[in-house]
C-alpha cells in the first residue's frame, strides 16, 4: 500500500540554518532517505518551500480567488512529504517515527486512495 508522510512542523522549529546542529540534521534526512531507497519503500518526497510563498485557490459561485499563503492558521505547518509503499499501516507508522522533524514536529500517515 502506499502511504504519504506528510511533515508538519512550527515555524522556526528544529536547528537553525547555518548552525552545526543543522548540518547534522541534514545528515540524518539523507541517511533516511537513503535507507527508504535500500529497502524499497520510497516512492518519492520533497521538503516545501515555506509558507510565505504559498498561494490558496478557491472556485466559488464559478469565480477564482487566490490569497496570499495557506489557507488555514495553524501552530504547525506542512513543510514537505514522503510518498512510501510499504505492506502495512504499522510499517508506515514505524518509518514516520524515524523521520528527524518527528522529535520537535509531527508526522501525518495517510493511505493514499486507490482508484480504479
Amino acid at each position: 500500500m502506499r502511504y504519504m508522510l506528510l511533515l508538519y512542523s512550527a515555524d522556526g522549529a528544529g536547528p537553525a540554518p547555518g548552525t552545526p546542529e543543522h548540518a547534522a540534521e541534514m545528515q540524518e534526512w539523507f541517511a533516511y532517505t537513503q535507507q527508504l531507497e535500500e529497502a524499497g519503500a520510497l516512492l518519492g518526497g520533497e521538503p516545501l518551500h515555506g509558507i510565505d510563498t504559498a498561494t490558496t485557490v478557491q472556485v466559488r459561485e464559478g469565480k477564482t480567488l487566490s490569497t496570499d499563503g495557506p489557507f488555514a492558521e495553524t501552530k504547525e505547518t506542512l513543510g514537505g512529504f514522503y510518498m512510501i509503499d510499504v505492506d502495512n499501516i504499522d510499517q508506515a507508522t514505524e518509518w514516520a517515527a524515524k523521520i528527524p522533524l518527528a522529535p520537535y514536529g509531527s508526522v501525518e500517515v495517510r493511505p493514499v486512495m486507490e482508484l480504479g
